[in-house]
């Protein structure tokens, strides 16, 4: 591991609608050397999704002070959102940004995990890169059919038993914990309430449901609109501007279009710059024309140019 290592970590939290309780959840994280760079909440969803980056143990130690808090504030027995979740913390992920490895990430999730068990006393899930069962891998897999579902097995299912603490589920739940590399989560509201549509949109696009490689995928009804939720696990694989061509010719076969779009937490800026390049036709040597790009290179001052108005 690199004496600069950086990380990022984006744990998501059952809790979208009390602002008292997410200001608790996010203060835990507040250290002098844990950055808070984005809070995102949702009341629908009824979640609240966190980004923290720093160097990997202080972040670690912050992941676990915000599922501390969590699991003291949120009670997943009245807890009701459209979103899956297994746990007041429903997912902590570590993503490598510099100097250290996926699999050291990974490495960092288990020790996490081992923690949440042992000094929390909830159950542990770990996933992707950090999974210790290949069946595991897949976070949809783990949370199939949501707290409900995994409280009614958990203790009798030696499949849904937990990699670390105890088969037992409180009203705190469950946490999944894993390292990936970065994604991209992104919604788009169709001008249409018919969630149904949204549904059949997702299951068109999703890699599971045999469309775009590298997408996840659900339909939910949001806001009075039909939302296609997406993850983009491999943005360089699978980018914006084919996600957007994809769900927009699906809508429209049931007479439906793209009324507006967002983003969940945040979003590299390489994604937009292919985007911007694949929407334009532009050549991939394009990327080497950017302005900003070619003065960071040559000054070693990188920094978004903004024009003032004259």
């Amino acid at each position: 591991m690199h004496q600069s290592a950086l990380i990022e970590c984006i744990p998501n939290f059952s809790e979208g609608r009390r602002s008292d309780v997410i200001a608790q959840i996010v203060a835990a994280a507040r250290t002098a050397s844990v950055h808070v760079l984005d809070v995102s909440s949702d009341v629908d969803h009824n979640r609240t999704v966190v980004t923290i980056a720093g160097a990997p143990e202080a972040v670690m130690d912050a992941a676990f002070a915000m599922c501390a808090a969590a699991a003291e504030r949120i009670d997943l027995d009245v807890h009701q959102g459209v979103h899956p979740r297994i746990g007041a913390t429903d997912v902590i992920p570590f993503v490598p940004l510099r100097g250290i490895t996926l699999e050291a990430c990974a490495e960092l999730a288990r020790r996490l995990g081992r923690r949440i068990a042992d000094e929390l006393g909830l159950p542990v899930y770990l996933y992707e890169a950090a999974a210790l069962r290949s069946e595991r891998r897949s976070l949809a897999a783990i949370r199939r059919g949501g707290y409900e579902a995994l409280k009614a097995v958990i203790e009798s299912d030696p499949a849904r038993a937990p990699d670390y603490g105890a088969p037992k589920l409180g009203k705190a739940g469950a946490v999944a914990v894993g390292a990936r590399m970065p994604l991209i989560a992104f919604n788009a509201y169709l001008n249409t309430d018919d969630v149904e549509t949204a549904r059949a949109v997702a299951e068109a696009i999703r890699e599971s449901g045999g469309g775009l490689k590298h997408v996840k995928a659900l339909g939910l009804l949001v806001d009075g609109r039909a939302q296609v939720s997406m993850n983009l696990t491999d943005y360089r694989q699978t980018g914006l501007f084919t996600v957007m061509q994809s769900v927009t010719r699906e809508a429209a076969r049931y007479g439906a279009a793209v009324e507006r779009t967002e983003l969940v937490g945040l979003i590299p800026q390489e994604a937009l710059i292919n985007y911007a390049i694949d929407a334009l036709g532009l050549p991939a040597h394009a990327r080497r024309l950017i302005l900003e790009g070619r003065l960071g290179e040559t000054t070693g001052d990188y920094r978004p140019i903004l024009f003032d108005e004259q």
